[in-house]
This record gives C-alpha cells, sequence and structure tokens, in this order.
C-alpha cells in the first residue's frame, strides 16, 4: 500500500496540477503568493526562499511550491491507502467522497482559519468549483492506483508492504 500511495501521490499530483491549468484555482494576483508558499512563511521560511523558481520553456516554476504540493499528495494519498485497508467506506464513490472531505477541512477550515487563505466567503466562487473538483479528480486517480494494487497484489497485511 506504501507503494501504491507514493505513485498515486506522484502521478494525483501531477493530475491536480493539470486540473488547475484548465479551471485555475486563484487569481493572478492571489497567485503571486500560493498557498503553500503562504504556509512555509507562515512557519517561518523567508519569502526569498518560497517563491525560488526553475526556468523550463520560458516560464518560471515555483520548484518550493511543487514540494509542497507533491508532499501533501503523496502523504494523503499514502494515508488514505492505509485507511481503505481497514475502512473501505472511505473509497465511497472511488475516493471522491475523501477528496471532498480533504477539500472542506483543508481549503474551508483549516487555511482559512490559519490565515494561509481568505475566509470562504472572500474566495471567489470559481475557487470553490476549482478546488472542490479537482480534490474529487484527484482522489480518484489515488484509488485508482490503490484499487489496482488491491486487484494484482492482493490486500496488504503490513502497513509498509
Amino acid at each position: 500500500m506504501l507503494w501504491a500511495g507514493i505513485f498515486g501521490g506522484l502521478i494525483s499530483g501531477l493530475v491536480k496540477l493539470g486540473w488547475e491549468n484548465i479551471l485555475p484555482t486563484r487569481t493572478a494576483l492571489r497567485n503571486l503568493t500560493n498557498p503553500p508558499q503562504m504556509l512555509l512563511q507562515q512557519i517561518g521560511i523567508p519569502k526569498h526562499i518560497t517563491h525560488l523558481t526553475y526556468t523550463y520553456s520560458g516560464a518560471q516554476m515555483p520548484w518550493v511550491s511543487f514540494i509542497v504540493h507533491f508532499g501533501f499528495s503523496i502523504a494523503f494519498a499514502i494515508i488514505y491507502c492505509l485507511l481503505a485497508q481497514k475502512y473501505a467506506k472511505i473509497t465511497i464513490g472511488q475516493g471522491m467522497v475523501f477528496g471532498l472531505a480533504v477539500w472542506v477541512a483543508f481549503h474551508l477550515i483549516i487555511m482559512p482559519l490559519m490565515g494561509t487563505v481568505p475566509a470562504i466567503w472572500n474566495q471567489p466562487i470559481e475557487e470553490h468549483i476549482s478546488e472542490a473538483l479537482g480534490h474529487m479528480v484527484w482522489m480518484w486517480t489515488i484509488e485508482v492506483f490503490r484499487s489496482n494494487w488491491v486487484l494484482k497484489y492482493g490486500r496488504s497485511r503490513s502497513l509498509l508492504d
């Protein structure tokens, strides 16, 4: 399950980034400091580090944000895969309900309370739509990896196999 979580987390992180290119989550102004950068700054990492980029095809890409993005995705994929072994109900809707729960917990409650993102009523509706649907597709991708892993290798007997 650990491997299913790692691979599912990596690929679902790419899926979520692709989703955000189709339905951007934030305006360009609000994205000058994105939530991963803001979170890092809130824990004391200076802006000159949180905003480090690399250049690819003429575009400035925020590699520090990508580390947080993929770290979050892999961590939640592993947690989901391990929980699904014991609590099959979290896979309802092929994981999309769990994805919505993660969105509600983080984007509507935890991050607004921390001041990482604005309060929910100060976020545009487009952000809510993109994030809600994006989290559903993100978790569905993880579920594809998890369920195929189970089909190929059976249910895990160990947390770290």
